[in-house]
């Protein structure tokens, strides 16, 4: 072997494959404190690209979940404010019936007025102050936007709530003041009945519509948090073998360095 004042040959290499196991050996030990197996694009580009991907479709779903329960809370809001409507209505029924029947006096029959004209008020009220988070319930659209943050899978699914209004239920000129009036007034609040009890369905259906898009939105997202962790978590047990094997390639890589480092004091001995 010869030997060389100007060049280390030896000593070269080893060092360079020292820097090439530290560089292995960081990079390792960044895998182990983030437990992330991609921590940057040189990791691996493609799999980064394809997680980022899924992670955006994971933020997607999981607000049209949040949308789509939203949507239920003010339905189901809706379906409160009918079922006290109905009740009202029930009462009502109970008046026109007892209103209908002769014999009656005017002072009776007023009285009787005078609480249907109460109980169509409430309806009024109920019909124009019943809100969700600040925004009116009836007459309006209530809807919920869905999407996995692909045009395909975008999806809106609503419902517009039926104003109930004593106009609309057509209650608003029913008096009690006859049995007459009363008989008639009696056709309208079982007409006003139906109206509500169909809307109280539609709600329904469309509230199961909606949860069913809420579950599917989060099955969807925690199959998509499982893919991208599949494709971006480290595997520890392989890691720490890794770090192993690049922590004792450090330290014979060192010796190596020193015993190729050594060779220039045999130069010195021969000048001696």
């Amino acid at each position: 072997m010869s030997l060389s004042i100007l060049n280390n040959i030896s000593a070269l290499q080893a060092e360079n494959q020292l820097s090439i196991t530290n560089a292995a050996a960081n990079k390792s030990l960044q895998q182990l404190s983030s437990g992330s197996r991609i921590n940057s694009g040189s990791d691996d580009a493609a799999g980064l690209a394809i997680s980022d991907g899924l992670n955006a479709n994971v933020a997607a779903l999981n607000q049209s979940s949040l949308n789509a329960t939203n949507a239920v809370g003010a339905l189901q809001t809706a379906d409160g404010a009918l079922a006290q409507i109905t009740a009202l209505l029930n009462r009502a029924v109970t008046l026109a019936t007892e209103g209908s029947n002769t014999g009656l006096s005017t002072a009776q029959s007023t009285a009787i007025d005078n609480e249907f004209q109460s109980l169509v008020t409430q309806i009024g009220n109920i019909n124009t102050t019943t809100n969700f988070n600040g925004a009116a319930i009836f007459g309006s659209t209530i809807s919920a936007f869905t999407s996995d943050g692909s045009t395909t899978g975008t999806v809106s699914i609503g419902h517009a709530v039926t104003s109930v209004s004593p106009t609309t239920l057509a209650l608003n000129a029913s008096v009690l003041t006859s049995a007459a009036a009363s008989a008639t007034a009696l056709t309208a609040i079982t007409a006003a009945i139906n109206t509500v009890s169909a809307e109280r369905g539609t709600l329904g259906a469309t509230v199961e519509q909606l949860q069913a898009a809420s579950t599917v939105d989060t099955n969807e997202s925690q199959n998509l948090v499982t893919a991208s962790s599949n494709i971006t978590s480290a595997d520890i047990s392989n890691v720490v073998a890794n770090d192993t094997k690049y922590s004792i390639l450090q330290q014979t890589g060192i010796s190596a360095l020193q015993q190729a480092n050594q060779q220039a004091q045999t130069i010195l001995k021969l000048l001696q």
